[in-house]
Parts: structure tokens; C-alpha cells; sequence
């Protein structure tokens, strides 16, 4: 007998309870407050994925600030004969000229935020169809070679190097993405 009792209780309260909900105006929404705005684009909460910036475009003559030209020449085996570099900052990507006046070897370089540099190296050198690359310890990304040149692209935290080569072998783009890196200490 207790126990019906008991059950009957919390069931006519509960009723009540929801007369006079029924019975009482809606109360009014609160505005919505920083704290619930939406994450920024690229965030690690945002469901958007970040986006690569464009590649960047030669706007002053070099020298580059980070690589040598003679670094370059004995990477690459060509000389070099004209240095550009982009408006980038901290760092401009840094384009090496052969002796015909073509682009021999461009070296982009990303800091900020992770998400861009990974997408940076993610459009540079897709998943699908690149090698990975490792080098050196601790960076991540991808490789690829072809008729018209190679590409060595690596990021780590928010850096993100890309190196382009006209010569077929990635080795060469991998030793400058090695020399960049070590020479930034990044």
C-alpha cells in the first residue's frame, strides 16, 4: 500500500507541473553569446577542412633569404643565374632561375596555423597519389616525380616546406626541403 502511494505522488505533481507549463507563455531565448558562436574555419572543432592559401608569386628580385644560390646549383646540378622571392612573411618562397630564364627549383615555406600547413602539403602532394616522405625525422608528407620535375612536400605542427624541381628526382628537392629546414631550425 506505501509503495502505491509513493508512485501516486510524484505522478500528480508531475501533472501539475505540466498544466501549468501549458497554462504559462513561453519564456523568452536568450541572445546567443560568444562562448556559442561557431568554431573558426579550421579549427579543430570546425567540420570544414582548412584550406590551402594560393601559391604564392615571384614580386622581387632575390637573394633569398634562408637558401644560396650555390646550395641550390650543386642540389639541383644547374646553375643559377636569377633569384626571386614572393611577399610571404616570415618567409618568402625563394624561385631559382636557370641560365635560359626558366624556373629551375621554388622553395615555399608555411608558419601559422596546422591545419593550413598540413593542407599546404596535402595539395601539393595528395595522399592518393604521392609517395610518403619523412625526411627529416619527425615531418610528414609526400613526394612525387614526373617528366616535368619533382616535388618534396613536408610539414610538422604549423610548418610546411614544399620544394619543386625541374629535374625527375625527388632526392634533389628532399636534400633543399633538408638544408631549409636546418637552416631555420624550424
Amino acid at each position: 500500500m506505501k509503495r502505491a502511494l509513493i508512485l501516486a505522488v510524484p505522478l500528480l505533481a508531475l501533472g501539475a507541473c505540466s498544466t501549468a507549463q501549458q497554462a504559462a507563455p513561453p519564456a523568452p531565448t536568450p541572445p546567443p553569446t560568444s562562448a556559442a558562436s561557431p568554431p573558426a574555419a579550421g579549427s579543430a572543432t570546425s567540420p570544414m577542412p582548412a584550406v590551402a592559401p594560393p601559391a604564392p608569386e615571384p614580386v622581387a628580385d632575390g637573394p633569398c633569404p634562408y637558401l644560396e644560390s650555390s646550395v641550390v646549383a650543386d642540389a639541383n646540378g644547374q646553375h643559377v643565374t636569377k633569384v626571386r622571392t614572393s611577399a610571404d612573411k616570415p618567409h618568402p618562397t625563394c624561385f631559382f632561375y636557370r641560365p635560359d630564364g626558366s624556373l629551375q627549383l621554388t622553395v615555399r615555406l608555411y608558419s601559422g596555423d596546422v591545419a593550413v600547413a598540413k593542407a599546404i602539403v596535402d595539395e601539393a602532394a595528395p595522399i592518393a597519389t604521392s609517395n610518403p616522405a619523412s625526411s627529416p625525422a619527425g615531418w610528414k608528407g609526400g613526394s612525387l616525380s614526373g617528366d616535368k620535375g619533382a616535388l618534396y612536400a613536408v610539414a610538422k605542427g604549423g610548418n610546411a616546406v614544399v620544394v619543386t624541381t625541374n629535374q625527375e628526382q625527388t632526392i634533389k628537392a628532399r636534400r633543399i626541403t633538408e638544408t631549409v629546414i636546418g637552416t631555420l631550425a624550424l
